[in-house]
């Protein structure tokens, strides 16, 4: 999931009140705006969609910018806002969030679940290998709670690390560590398999 599409007209808007907007902003475009296009192809499958989707983002951003440094975390703020903005692009489309039936979904998943399958086989050995065709693990994720699948995407479909994941949804470091830990845990118990306190790997 690397590279995008031509600029649409989000982005040309924010170029041109670029001598408007303070440098604070179009630091926070340069540090997240990738990863938010990257999440949202992930959502929608489509990377025209999920570019103006975004672009359309940061414009709103841009307009409340006042009022995002006012809030405790602008980074959880402004997540925030663009899970909303997914999820109402998908309810539009008639799709759930976390909509298996897209290929970029489908991809992500598989390249998040590729290393939990091999943290597992590190714990289990055998025992997953017998199990791996069946254990329905893709689905598993899907079921996820909210954080925790946005943790195992960013991390391991994505290939964000701990810091970036944190800076992304506007949390602390532990808390994307716990998160990891219980998400894990929850696809172990899932496919029948329980995990010790100490299997994740930190960083």
């Amino acid at each position: 999931m690397t590279g995008q599409p031509p600029d649409d007209t989000g982005e040309q808007a924010l170029q041109d009140s670029s001598d408007l907007m303070p440098p604070a902003f179009w630091a926070f475009h340069e540090l997240y705006h990738q990863a938010y296009f990257e999440y949202a192809f992930v959502q929608l499958g489509n990377q025209i969609a999920a570019d103006r989707l975004v672009n359309q983002t940061f414009v709103f951003l841009a307009v409340i910018w006042r009022d995002v440094t006012t809030q405790e975390k602008p980074e959880a703020f402004a997540w925030t806002l663009l899970k909303e903005r997914v999820a109402a692009e998908l309810e539009a489309q008639g799709r759930p969030a976390a909509a298996l039936e897209t290929l970029a979904f489908e991809r992500a998943i598989r390249a998040a679940c590729d290393p939990i399958l091999d943290s597992f086989r590190d714990e289990f050995r055998a025992q997953v290998t017998e199990l791996e065709d069946s254990m329905g693990l893709y689905a598993a994720m899907a079921r996820l709670p909210e954080r925790q699948f946005d943790v195992m995407v960013l991390q391991f479909a994505l290939g964000f690390p701990t810091k970036k994941t944190a800076l992304i949804m506007g949390v602390c470091e532990a808390t994307v560590r716990s998160t990891r830990r219980a998400a894990k845990r929850r696809l172990a118990a899932d496919v029948g398999l329980e995990l010790g306190e100490d299997t994740d790997d930190e960083e």
